[in-house]
């Protein structure tokens, strides 16, 4: 659906009416600060200072209206470690490479991935591999290996492409093409085609409508399931895709499918173990959720990026023209240094997987402050990547940055970390790094486009940063799509 002419004004005058509701909120009710709790005497640990805000919401508002303003401010007051509330919580937010790799690693094994998500998408995507802790998460990454090989994802990318060319060639000109929604449908129908082998047509329209309800609902603010509200619109697309996929299940076990179901159906670790019928089930609706939500922010967000610094699109357009193959296997889509980049500083910029929970499960320190038992804890990797600390200019779109020779300085380890770290780290960022260039690539050979003057897409809080209008950009279909090799 097209977002119509006056959606960018309306949305911004909603965000400032939210921001001046927020202002009239901490100037009635001025939040005290205190200590989360007392470091055991003797410990040499800080304290986690923080605030709660106004009653009952905290601080809701604020990061509902700029959350990246909001996560800077509350560093540059308190550090890397600090506390805020919202609606009833007192969530612990970590900020800064030392403190998400303190999370990441988990040395302790103090923090627990699965109750940390579990208030938060637990009934929509429970017991994914994300959600998983510990051995179990160990085991089930084993066999999850097996899927995402190199032979595998070569599998996929043979799947991927007819789709990927039918529907972005098919794209018309436009003065305002809704790029992010009309980029979402395609990543939708082709996680419903190459995740999961459905054949296009009403089988495959089904799957892309529960996947899309499965993950607004995870994502409700009213958390009650009430007939026609996101959050049961969400529960009830989650028990048909579970009905869908266990009704599949014998006959991709015996099969030879190259989809991503009948993969895990067959896969197998090193020992033999294999997953149970609910384990498929349950990281089949995750992993339909990882892929297509997150790679299509990425997607959106480059996009958005490039038609506002048309430079930096000429060159990544020149350099997918000059490649001859229109159809690039994983080897070839290796070979786009200013791709990479561009990838890399969007990923930066727009984290699409922007925060990250945990709870603890013991007593731990990070960065030096004490955090307690029973803690909820918010890893924010998207205002990490956009501290000045660590990235000059950190607002600026600069894919330089990440290209041979650039001169990095002392970056720590986790000063880019948008696929997280440790044993969680993302076992799909292959999988998302070869389909964001290959719809990039056939995007720039057949398009060029811009977006206004000025322009700054109206954001809300998904997943990691979404354009709420649906980002409209002016599309022209370009008279020679491909160029003659040595020309």
């Amino acid at each position: 659906m097209r977002a119509a002419p006056h959606d960018t004004d309306a949305l911004a005058a909603a965000k400032r009416v939210l921001q001046l509701a927020a202002a009239d909120v901490t100037s009635r009710y001025p939040s005290r600060e205190h200590a989360l709790a007392r470091p055991p005497a003797g410990s040499g640990l800080k304290p986690v200072m923080g605030d709660y805000g106004f009653p009952v919401l905290g601080h809701i508002m604020s990061t509902i209206v700029d959350p990246l303003d909001f996560a800077r401010r509350r560093y540059d007051r308190y550090g890397p470690v600090s506390w805020a509330g919202g609606v009833g919580f007192r969530v612990v937010s970590l900020m800064g490479p030392e403190a998400l790799e303190a999370a990441w690693i988990n040395r302790d094994k103090a923090f627990s991935s699965t109750r940390g998500w579990a208030p938060v998408i637990g009934p929509f995507f429970h017991r994914g591999i994300m959600l998983l802790d510990f051995d179990e998460h160990r085991d089930h990454r084993r066999i999850m290996q097996q899927a995402f090989t190199r032979t595998a994802l070569d599998g996929y990318l043979d799947l991927m492409r007819p789709g990927i060319a039918r529907t972005v060639t098919r794209w018309p000109s436009a003065q305002r093409f809704p790029f992010y929604t009309s980029v979402k449908q395609l990543l939708l129908e082709q996680a419903a085609e190459v995740f999961v082998g459905a054949q296009l047509g009403p089988e495959s329209d089904q799957l892309s409508a529960d996947f899309h309800d499965t993950v607004c609902g995870g994502q409700a603010i009213v958390r009650a399931d009430v007939p026609g509200g996101t959050w049961a619109r969400g529960l009830r697309a989650r028990e048909r895709l579970e009905r869908y996929f266990r009704a599949q299940l014998p006959a991709r076990r015996g099969g030879d499918g190259a989809d991503l179901f009948s993969m895990l159906c067959r896969s197998r670790s090193e020992d033999g173990d294999r997953f149970s019928d609910d384990d498929i089930v349950n990281h089949m609706i995750f992993l339909l959720m990882a892929a297509h939500d997150t790679s299509a922010i990425a997607i959106a967000m480059l996009v958005y990026e490039l038609g506002r610094n048309a430079d930096w699109q000429e060159h990544l357009r020149d350099e997918a023209l000059d490649n001859p193959n229109d159809d690039p296997a994983i080897a070839d889509l290796g070979d786009y240094p200013l791709l990479d980049a561009a990838f890399k500083e969007v990923l930066r910029m727009y984290a699409p997987a922007g925060t990250l929970f945990r709870q603890a499960i013991a007593d731990t320190e990070v960065a030096g402050h004490y955090i307690p038992r029973n803690s909820q804890v918010a890893i924010n990797v998207y205002a990490s990547m956009r501290l000045a600390d660590w990235w000059p200019d950190p607002d600026r779109f600069d894919p330089g940055r990440f290209l041979d020779g650039a001169d990095a300085g002392p970056v720590h380890r986790y000063a880019f970390a948008p696929f997280g770290g440790g044993v969680h780290k993302c076992l799909g960022q292959q999988f998302a790094d070869m389909n964001v260039k290959a719809v990039m690539h056939q995007f720039l050979r057949h398009f060029d486009w811009r977006v206004p003057a000025g322009y700054r897409p109206a954001m809300r809080w998904g997943t990691g940063p979404t354009p709420a209008d649906g980002l409209p950009i002016t599309l022209r279909r370009r008279a020679t799509a491909v160029r003659a090799v040595g020309a």
